[in-house]
């Protein structure tokens, strides 16, 4: 199916769920929520936005096949995995997980006060790659700072998918214009705050907040500007 060059997911239209103190907001089609015009953009098949309590989490799950980026936003999640992998996620930090012919794993929030963070699944290249793990602490900027990158040499993390994927923290007032590495397939994903929209064809949004997302196809001249001093948000180029 062919995809529009313009696709605006508001954050109050994401599919919600709610569990005893664990609440989830879904870009995507995700568990029991579905919806064929929502099963993704490109390979960017899920953003799930978690907010998670105290002793609250995830048990232990399976997957198969799928790279799964984990970003946190605040306090910390516990991680273990069939792997052998037990560690601590904490705000700033960026786990990547190619689950390849398959592992199980859990994240519970074993720390005292809510967490927060975004899982990201990206659909591989390959199926049947052997599972591996990987956790960085990224420092981000206040410009476009690199999470994924098909060169890991850069800092950044690779998947087996030519996928970048940049977050920015910028102060009120600050422009950012897309990097020279994006390519013609982006998404755009408001963690917090907003931002103010210019050069962008068709019917885009003047401005995007705190958990909406915007698809864009075949544009390249277009800038946000940070309209808070809050903002915090992720860039996709997908192709």
């Amino acid at each position: 199916m062919t995809q529009p060059n313009l696709l605006i997911r508001p954050a109050a239209e994401r599919f919600h769920s709610q569990r005893d103190r664990l609440e989830s907001w879904h870009t995507f089609s995700f568990s029991n929520h579905f919806d064929p015009a929502w099963t993704g953009f490109g390979p960017l098949l899920v953003i799930n936005d978690d907010t998670i309590a105290a002793g609250q989490g995830f048990g232990m799950h399976p997957h198969r096949d799928m790279e799964i980026i984990t970003v946190m936003v605040e306090g910390q999640i516990n991680h273990h995995d069939s792997m052998g992998n037990a560690e601590v996620l904490r705000a700033g930090e960026v786990q990547r997980m190619s689950a390849g012919t398959g592992i199980v794993h859990s994240e519970m929030n074993q720390g005292e006060s809510l967490c927060r963070l975004l899982q990201i699944w990206i659909e591989p290249v390959h199926k049947g790659l052997e599972p591996s793990y990987e956790q960085r602490h990224i420092e981000v900027g206040k410009a476009w700072t690199p999470l994924l990158n098909p060169d890991p040499s850069q800092g950044a993390m690779a998947i087996d998918r030519p996928v970048r994927l940049w977050r920015a923290q910028p102060n009120h007032g600050q422009e950012l214009i897309l990097p020279e590495e994006s390519g013609d397939t982006l998404w755009l994903q408001l963690i917090n705050g907003s931002v103010q929209l210019e050069g962008i064809d068709g019917d885009a949004p003047d401005a995007l907040h705190c958990g909406d997302g915007l698809g864009i196809r075949n544009q390249r001249d277009w800038t946000l500007t940070s309209q808070t001093d809050d903002t915090d948000l992720l860039l996709f180029s997908l192709a």
